[in-house]
């Protein structure tokens, strides 16, 4: 059955990369992006929609209203778009984190408040928030970036616990290294910069820079899989993409339970006695 899709961040990367796949599965689209001519491929798509939408203070209850005028729902919501920001914690300003925070977190936020009443109303909904590998566990210099992405997982399992008596879904794409753009165009490094990180922020920050064009994940093939799953009866809570993330997250996990045991009489010590 074809849905009504309204993804944000289509201007390149895996936003585009969606857009398209669920246009090849007879979907209806909305594509959002801040500058309306970041979105000209799709302008001569009759099952699409382009509305310039800044996750970052833009109307979020206007900007579905006019996807629901076009289309009369809104199947399902997208939260992609996004940025990274790079540098060590003392190194990173008020305004730097509270910018990473708007965009990556509060962004996403506003958009599932506002579809909230329309999901209920239909009774039935899904929302897919993009996460990243740094919320499975962080790196030096993701301070910021990683915690707005684990605020947002928070988020959404809480969400999802709110919204299940109306039927609604919720999925946290948490992708490894994928070949889009996302590190030459979407990653901002902190105007300050200390020389005492070198070991690892700085180390971080080149690998990162050598990777750039030689990610080994395939956009469209995730596009595709998060296409399927999203309009399946099946919806996983957490679908982690490619071979990097389901290893960064098996030793996470093994890592977490190993602590866990370590503490197993600590923990137990702290309860009242009967």
């Amino acid at each position: 059955m074809s849905k009504v899709w309204f993804i944000t961040g289509c201007s390149s990367g895996l936003g585009a990369a969606l857009a398209d796949a669920a246009l090849r599965a007879g979907h209806r689209v909305v594509v959002t992006a801040r500058e309306l001519t970041a979105l000209n491929r799709f302008s001569n798509h009759p099952d699409c929609l382009r509305l310039a939408y800044d996750v970052a203070g833009g109307d979020a209850r206007a900007a579905l209203a006019d996807a629901v005028k076009w289309a009369g729902k809104v199947d399902v919501l997208v939260n992609n778009a996004g940025y990274a920001l790079l540098g060590a914690l003392e190194d990173t300003s008020d305004e730097e984190a509270a910018r990473c925070m708007e965009v990556n977190f509060f962004g996403a936020i506003r958009l599932m408040r506002a579809a909230a009443p329309h999901f209920r109303e239909q009774n039935g909904g899904m929302v897919v928030n993009v996460s990243a590998a740094a919320a499975i566990a962080n790196y030096p210099g993701f301070s910021i970036y990683g915690a707005a992405k684990a605020a947002l997982e928070a988020a959404s399992e809480s969400y999802r616990l709110e919204m299940a008596p109306w039927g609604v879904k919720v999925m946290l794409v948490q992708p490894g290294p994928f070949r889009t753009a996302f590190i030459s165009k979407s990653l901002k490094r902190t105007a300050s910069t200390n020389q005492s990180y070198d070991s690892n922020v700085g180390k971080f920050s080149t690998m990162l820079t050598r990777m750039d064009g030689k990610q080994v994940g395939d956009p469209s093939k995730a596009a595709e899989v998060i296409v399927r799953l999203a309009t399946g009866d099946r919806v996983p809570l957490r679908l982690v993409l490619g071979t990097y993330a389901k290893k960064k997250t098996r030793d996470t996990l093994a890592a977490r339970l190993r602590e866990l045991e370590e503490q197993d009489g600590s923990v137990a010590s702290t309860e009242f006695t009967p």
